[in-house]
């Protein structure tokens, strides 16, 4: 078997013995453990070296496209004759490579796990078995094949030529995209007010340049359109906003909500609602976590922790106050905001009192939230001081005193009666009273045995009446005897 083995120097060729190499590739490894069994199972056979730089970076681009370069068939084809290569088999590392040697010169091409191991072990002993190049030559060369062959692949990628124009054209169409969203949503906007110009101004941006210059249709006679409109548009258009049926425009429409929750806040509330009617008949927790609805549905199922706010959160009274209060004023604000949107939908006030009266509640409220805070804290921080431990002082060691002893000169046999104690006389007293317990159970006792008498008298026949009259007959016959 011969074994190709490419290198930043040239390609090379050794001759192993394959069938005994690779019968057992688990311990194809001890065979490559040292340098003398590395030269004893590999013996390079030919090598076919670069000439330039160039030549290295022609070669290693057409390996890695799974063809075969010129310079590695004219390799081939002279180490060995075509009689010899039918005997031999050629070991490739890369398959895609392999395939492209079988299709050009006819080789029995092997390339599987087995070969893999094979590869490993030269590279282990490259410098053993390939004598001439050192491990830091072959690093050198390694490195300086890697950085050509970077810069040609991201020079002459085909993949790259075109991303710039393609970028370009796609940057093009989502300007006009964009463009036409914004032209759209103006009409769409300005035409409630003033519907008839839609129909009179088609081009966008001159639509767009009426609009900022007239403001109101009720400026239309007085401004100068005669800049951004030929004369005959502008005609008409002044003529049509003298008999415009669309609605009137007020600075003053839900004033309350705005003030509450910012602008941006409060248009957010009302456009996910739908309107502003809709959101006056939400109740305040709704509008509480309105823009968190999967938040909500995904703690209800895994039965965590509920969301505390949705659009509310990115009002400026939000920012105010710190993580640990945003749930209390975010319910205080949604109370609030329900209020506020009610009277801006429903009452014919136009003025903003309500809103700014409930922003200085809410104010005040985080002004008092903060205070307690601070006081709690304060209160936490004296807690964990620690009084300062005293000094130790050793306390004197208690001495016997001998005087106190005394001696015992009589005998201490004493009977037995006088060293009973009071206690166990009192206990073997025969004329001590039963306890109350033991009265009842004697009570229970006697009844249950007359009882049992008395049944056995009436199973037997006798009666007690019976009985107490036979009784008194033996007292009297003994009496008259």
């Amino acid at each position: 078997m011969l074994v190709l083995y490419e290198t930043p120097a040239g390609f090379a060729l050794f001759k192993a013995d394959g069938k005994n190499l690779l019968s057992n590739p688990e311990d194809l490894w001890q065979s490559f453990a040292t340098p003398e069994l590395a030269s004893a199972t590999v013996q390079l056979h030919g090598f076919q070296k670069f000439e330039s730089t160039v030549d290295a970076l022609s070669a290693y681009t057409a390996v890695l496209d799974a063809k075969v370069p010129t310079s590695l068939q004219t390799f081939l084809t002279n180490a060995l004759t075509p009689s010899e290569w039918k005997k031999q088999e050629l070991a490739v590392a890369d398959p895609k490579l392999g395939s492209a040697l079988d299709a050009a010169l006819n080789l029995k091409v092997v390339s599987d796990s087995s070969v893999m191991e094979l590869f490993r072990g030269i590279r282990s002993q490259l410098d053993t078995v390939l004598t001439g190049l050192s491990q830091q030559d072959l690093g050198a060369m390694s490195l300086g094949l890697s950085h050509s062959l970077s810069r040609y692949r991201l020079k002459f990628s085909p993949d790259k030529v075109d991303t710039m124009i393609i970028q370009a054209i796609g940057l093009l169409d989502d300007l006009d995209k964009e463009l036409n969203i914004y032209a759209m949503r103006a009409k769409e906007w300005y035409g409630w007010h003033f519907p008839e110009m839609t129909r009179i101004v088609g081009d966008n941006l001159m639509y767009a340049k009426t609009v900022r210059t007239m403001g109101v249709r009720t400026n239309a006679a007085t401004t100068d359109l005669s800049g951004v409109l030929p004369e005959e548009l502008e005609q008409e258009v002044k003529h049509a906003a003298e008999v415009s049926m669309g609605t009137e425009i007020s600075d003053e429409d839900i004033t309350n909500i705005h003030h509450l929750c910012d602008q941006l806040v409060g248009a957010r509330l009302i456009a996910h609602a739908g309107s502003a009617m809709n959101l006056a008949k939400m109740p305040a927790s709704t509008i509480q976590i309105m823009g968190a609805e999967k938040a909500l549905f995904r703690a209800l199922k895994t039965k965590s922790n509920t969301p505390k706010f949705g659009l509310i959160y990115h009002a400026s009274l939000m920012g105010q106050v710190g993580a640990t209060m945003k749930g209390k004023i975010a319910r205080s604000l949604g109370a609030k905001a329900a209020l506020s949107i009610r009277v801006d939908a429903l009452s014919e006030d136009t003025t903003a009192e309500m809103g700014l009266a409930a922003r200085s509640k809410i104010e005040g409220r985080i002004r008092q939230l903060e205070s307690r805070h601070a006081v709690s804290a304060s209160r936490k921080g004296r807690s964990k001081v620690q009084a300062k431990p005293s000094k130790y002082e050793p306390k004197a060691q208690a001495t016997y005193d001998t005087r106190l002893d005394s001696t015992i000169t009589k005998s201490t046999t004493a009977p037995v009666e006088a060293i009973t104690p009071p206690a166990a006389k009192e206990s073997v007293s025969p004329s001590e009273p039963k306890s109350e317990k033991k009265e009842k159970k004697d009570k229970k006792d006697k009844k249950r045995k007359a009882d049992d008498a008395g049944e056995d008298a009436v199973e037997s026949g006798e009666t007690p009446a019976k009985k107490k009259k036979e009784k008194k007959e033996k007292k009297d016959k003994k009496s008259k005897d």
